[in-house]
């Protein structure tokens, strides 16, 4: 028993069936190896932000950490306190060029040391002729390429031309104090008052090219229904009269960025040929082709209805010019006559006669006198205190007048006629016996209809109904004609007019359009 007990506990243990698979170990973990890939992980995330704070203080300046003075010193003593300057020797090797270049200009005062030279101005060429507004700075016309220091400096002697009122700024000037040639005494006075001192607009316009520039258009807020036929400024330099055949008068309140509408009138049996201010800016005249004509005062804002002229039958008061005093209206008549109506009365005070036909009228020397032309390409002074002719004279070339315009200050005046041709006389010589005229100006082609000079008389505007874009601007003192105007489509223009100052031109058209331009030599409206 005990062998056979012995040879069962000594038998080997069963084989294991197919199939059956032996468990593996558990594997066992390497605290090391996981310590020593997160402190990897840590040093690269640290590199990581040390080079982007690097980059963006190479970028944008020291954000995270602004220079403190003496950080420049090793901080390998932290126990070494940190000196409160240190001295900058990045420079040292430039410091005997610097020196150099201060030698050199010693001899020159300081206020002509330039703070910097470009060397690329000797190197550059700059062609004058190519862009139109650089041709004013040849000084002969065969003139192209210049060097870049020498146009540099023709701009800032054209700079010094059209500005020669900035001499006060400049240093031992004996305008300095901008009250050139007064004593202490008037000094005093002057500054203890509120006259101008600055004398504005004083430069003349030079020929050539005009600055402007084109803005919204003046009825941009209600548009005409029809034909422009009158446009006028008020002597206020804001308000702006339009009127047509959409028997509307329009007023606008110009500002060239919005011009809203102040207010309008309807006129229910009277298409408007003509309509205009009195001088004194109280009242608007209304007339079309009807026997009578209207009055509106802008004060108690009505509208009067005048009656037909006591004595006459004119059947049309379409055309008419108002003194500058505001009292006499002058309507153009039947069969040469010359209607003249009292502006406060409304009543016919006296008629003139001419021996043709009469086409257009201008008041001179403040209303105490009229010039009228027509037919018969004469040209009639009257006095309009004692109804008589005092001049009359051939208008050079003209056979029929269609448009007259004499200047602001009555020096000047200007005929258009029938075949485009504008004459320019000199008042004073055309009286004297001077027939022939200062200029003649041919760049319209058709009748010319409408003439106006601007306040100072430098510009004269003259426009055709017959022809798309017919409206020419003329520089007086030289007699030429602005070469970039117009510049765009104007289409069928009926009239124009400059504001009180120069500041603004507008243009009315036939499409019932507004156009409204700003010109930069003159500073106010």
């Amino acid at each position: 028993m005990s062998l056979i007990s012995q040879v069962k506990t000594t038998a080997p243990a069963p084989e294991p069936t197919a199939g059956a698979v032996e468990p593996k170990p558990k594997p066992k973990r390497n605290k090391k190896r996981k310590s020593r890939a997160n402190d990897e992980r840590k040093s690269k995330k640290k590199a990581s932000e040390q080079e982007m704070k690097r980059l963006e203080t190479a970028l944008f300046g020291s954000l995270y950490s602004p220079p403190e003075f003496g950080s420049e010193v090793s901080s390998a003593e932290p126990n070494k306190p940190k000196p409160l300057f240190f001295e900058d020797r990045s420079t040292e090797n430039q410091a005997p060029v610097y020196e150099e270049e201060v030698a050199e200009e010693q001899h020159l005062p300081v206020s002509k040391r330039p703070a910097w030279v470009d060397e690329e101005e000797e190197r550059t060429q700059v062609d004058i002729a190519k862009v139109n507004r650089l041709r004013k700075l040849r000084r002969d016309a065969e003139e192209q390429l210049i060097s870049g220091s020498e146009y540099v400096e023709r701009l800032r002697a054209q700079h010094v031309k059209l500005n020669p009122g900035t001499d006060w700024a400049r240093a031992g000037s004996d305008q300095e104090s901008g009250l050139t040639g007064v004593d202490d005494d008037g000094r005093e006075e002057l500054l203890t008052s509120n006259a101008d001192l600055v004398l504005k607009d004083s430069v003349k316009l030079l020929p050539g090219l005009l600055e402007f520039s084109r803005l919204n258009n003046a009825n941009r807020e209600e548009k005409s229904n029809s034909v422009i036929n009158s446009v006028q400024f008020h002597r206020n330099g804001q308000l702006l009269l339009t009127a047509g055949l959409d028997r509307r008068m329009r007023l606008f309140q110009v500002d060239g960025k919005r011009n809203p509408k102040a207010s309008s009138i309807f006129l229910e049996d009277c298409p408007i040929y003509k309509a205009s201010f009195l001088p004194d800016g109280s009242e608007v005249i209304l007339a079309g082709r009807r026997k009578f004509f209207y009055s509106f005062d802008l004060v108690k804002s009505s509208v009067n209805r005048v009656r037909p002229l006591t004595g006459r039958d004119e059947k049309s008061l379409e055309s008419f010019e108002v003194s500058p005093d505001s009292k006499t209206i002058a309507f153009v008549g039947n069969e040469g006559y010359i209607l003249l109506v009292s502006a406060k009365t409304k009543q016919l005070i006296g008629t003139l006669k001419m021996n043709g036909s009469v086409r257009s009228l201008a008041f001179a020397e403040n209303g105490t006198q009229l010039l009228s032309s027509g037919g018969d390409g004469q040209v009639y002074h009257w006095d309009i205190g004692t109804r008589k002719c005092i001049h009359v004279g051939t208008d050079e070339g003209s056979l029929v007048a269609t448009s007259f315009c004499v200047s602001p200050d009555s020096s000047m005046f200007c005929t258009g006629s029938s075949s485009g041709i504008v004459n320019v006389y000199k008042r004073d010589e055309f009286l004297g016996g001077k027939r022939r005229p200062l200029k003649i100006v041919k760049n319209l082609t058709t009748e010319v209809n409408e003439m106006r000079f601007n306040h100072d008389a430098q510009i004269l505007a003259i426009c055709s109904r017959m022809k798309s874009k017919a409206v020419r601007l003329v520089h007086v003192p030289s007699c030429s004609v602005f070469s970039n105007w117009p510049n765009g489509n104007l289409g069928l223009a009926r009239c124009l007019d400059f504001s009180p100052n120069s500041g603004f031109l507008t243009v009315g058209n036939a499409e019932g359009q507004v156009l409204l331009f700003k010109l930069h030599h003159y500073q106010n409206a």
